[in-house]
Order: structure tokens, then C-alpha cells, then sequence
């Protein structure tokens, strides 16, 4: 009788367990938390997003991240366009020139994350003391040249983008469209500083009649450059200097009068109801941890106390050459007018979009 007693009050109790109550008094057995997901908007190349998403998640258990990624030009306009119907909880790697658009739409929720003291000040919105964006790290222009394929059509090396528009490079180089890629953008916004608005315009329309065309990913100029497919494309280092580092026969070139750069930032949309989670997430992306992260693929880095490494065959000079000041407000301010005007001139040229 006592072994029946016994397997008879372990089954009550299974019984109880799986009704959600306990065998004890039948009160109701506390709730799993389920994760909470948390929808990142980005514009991040696509190898950074897996180790950028692994170290989150393992500094906060509980939450994940979802990622929505495409090319900057592409992010922002679909950002824009969900203004009424916001998708995004968060922005995590989006130029800061789009994110000041965003601001001026009213998209975006003002936090001061964690270590924010530790931010350099020209990576941080500074009008508030709730800023909008804070910066992650900087990203310039640059030339990617195959070696081997300038030499088998007698193309000289160039060192400035005044050189660029020399004849002889008529259809040998491609570059990204300004309205797809930050890249393209950060390029276009460069050259009507350097050269003033007129001059900027005069030297788009030379250096068209020598592109073969206009892709729509700010790496694949220099990817397609790599793999021989033209001579020259107007990139950014980081993916050449992978190239070089894996064997291309590839130089980046930092044309001589100076370079267009911008900021990768981060964002919380206005109207989240996922904003605890995201204001983690923030915390994090502003924090050395992430910053070490970041210096993978680039060698400007919002925080103070992250000195950046440089990879083999990585340009030193980089930094001397970014266009200081360089105006983002202006940039953003513009930026519609800008890409109109890109469009209506240069657009005859376009890859077709993947």
C-alpha cells in the first residue's frame, strides 16, 4: 500500500505540474520570460553582422536581434517611407548624414547611452543632452587599382581625383551610386566641398564620361576591381586592403587633395515599444567592447579610450586626409536635392540593381 501511495501522489503532482499548478495548494506556477526581439535596421556589411549580434546577445541574455539589412541608400528610403508604419526598433550601423535626416522627420528617440563621456565629440549629436545618433566609427574614400590589369592596358597609377579624369581611363572605372550607397554619397558630399558647387558639378560630369558605371554597394567597386573586372573603382579601404591581404594584385590609393568620410551611428526609433531592450543595445553598440568589434573592418573609432589597430598594408594616413571640418548637417540638409540632381545626370550609367 505505501508504494502505491507513493506512485500515486507522484502522479497527482505530474498532473498538477502539467496543468500549470502545483500539487501544493494549486497556485499558479510563475511564467517563462520569453526573448525579446528587437528589429536592427543596418547598413553594416554583411560579415560584421554576425559577430556584432553574437557579442550583444551574450552580454544580454534575453534579448535578440533581428536584423534588416541593405545598403544605405536603401535602409534610409525605407526608413522614410515607414515613417506612419515604423518596422525598426533600432539603427545599428547607418551613416549619421541619413540618421540626421531621420531626426529631422522626427523618427528618432533621444537617449544618452552608457560611456557616453567616452564618445570623441565629433561622433556624438552634442545639441542636447538627449542626443539622437552616437557615432561608431569613420569610414573614407579611396581608390582601388589593379596593378596587374592597369598594366595590361598602359594605365598610369593615379594619385589624385583630379588625375581621374584623364581620357585615358575612359570606361575603366566604376564607382557607387550616391543614392544606393554611403559610400557613393560620402564621395559626391566630398567633392561639392572640395571644389565648391559649381566646381563639384564640372568635375562629376568629366569624371562620368570616363565611368563605366555606377554600382549600388559601396564595397563592390573595389570586390569587382579586385577579381579584375575594371582597372579602377571608387571605394573605401577596408575591402581593398582584405584584397591585398588575401593576394589581389591591388594598391588603395588616398587621392592627394583629400577624402569624403562619414560616420556609422546608432539610433533608437521614436515610438519603439521594444525600448528598454533597444536602450541595451545602444548601450552596448557606444561601449569599448563594441569598439574593439568595430576596428575589425575600420581604423577611426568613436571611443577615446579604444586605440585602433591597424591591419597589414592598411593605409597610416587615412585620418590626415579625411576633409575636416567635413558638414554633415549641410549634407543631410541637402542630401534629397543632391541625389536628384546625381540621378538626373549620371543615372544612364547604372547597374541594374540586384
Amino acid at each position: 500500500m505505501k508504494k502505491e501511495t507513493i506512485s500515486r501522489r507522484l502522479a497527482l503532482m505530474g498532473m498538477a505540474a502539467l496543468s500549470g499548478v502545483t500539487a501544493i495548494g494549486f497556485a499558479s506556477a510563475p511564467a517563462v520570460a520569453e526573448d525579446v526581439v528587437v528589429k536592427v535596421y543596418t547598413a553594416i556589411e554583411e560579415e560584421q553582422m554576425p559577430p556584432y549580434k553574437e557579442a550583444f546577445e551574450a552580454a544580454n541574455p534575453g534579448i535578440k536581434i533581428e536584423w534588416q539589412r541593405d545598403s544605405t541608400g536603401v535602409i534610409t528610403a525605407r526608413l522614410l517611407a515607414e515613417k506612419d508604419n515604423r518596422q525598426a526598433d533600432m539603427i545599428w550601423g547607418l551613416a549619421a548624414s541619413s540618421l540626421m535626416v531621420l531626426d529631422n522627420e522626427g523618427m528618432l528617440d533621444g537617449y544618452k547611452p552608457e560611456g557616453y563621456d567616452q564618445i570623441k565629440d565629433d561622433f556624438k549629436d552634442r545639441r542636447t543632452d538627449t542626443p539622437t545618433w552616437i557615432g561608431m566609427d569613420a569610414w573614407a574614400s579611396a581608390i582601388c587599382f589593379n596593378t596587374a590589369e592597369a598594366e595590361k592596358l598602359g594605365l598610369p597609377k593615379p594619385t589624385s581625383w583630379k588625375d581621374l579624369l584623364n581620357p585615358i581611363y575612359a570606361g575603366h572605372i566604376v564607382m557607387p551610386n550616391p543614392g544606393s550607397s554611403g559610400t557613393g554619397f560620402l564621395s559626391v558630399a566630398a567633392w561639392l566641398q572640395m571644389f565648391g558647387e559649381k566646381g563639384g558639378w564640372e568635375y562629376m560630369d568629366a569624371l562620368h564620361a570616363n565611368m563605366n558605371s555606377y554600382t549600388h554597394s559601396g564595397s563592390k567597386p573595389c570586390k569587382a576591381v579586385g577579381a579584375g573586372e575594371y582597372p579602377l573603382g571608387i571605394s573605401f579601404s577596408y575591402p581593398g586592403v582584405k584584397l591585398i591581404n588575401d593576394g589581389a594584385p591591388l594598391e588603395v590609393i588616398l587621392p592627394s587633395e583629400g577624402l569624403g568620410w562619414e560616420m556609422e551611428a546608432t539610433a533608437i526609433m521614436k515610438g519603439t515599444d521594444k525600448l528598454d531592450a533597444a536602450k541595451k543595445i545602444a548601450d552596448f553598440a557606444a561601449s569599448a567592447e563594441a569598439n574593439k568589434l568595430y576596428n575589425g573592418y575600420y581604423q577611426v573609432l568613436a571611443r577615446k579610450d579604444v586605440e585602433a589597430t591597424l591591419p597589414e598594408n592598411y593605409p597610416a594616413n587615412e585620418q590626415d586626409l579625411m576633409l575636416s571640418p567635413n558638414n554633415f548637417e549641410w549634407a543631410a540638409k541637402n542630401r534629397e536635392a543632391i541625389l536628384t540632381e546625381w540621378q538626373k545626370r549620371y543615372g544612364s550609367k547604372d547597374q541594374p540593381k540586384s
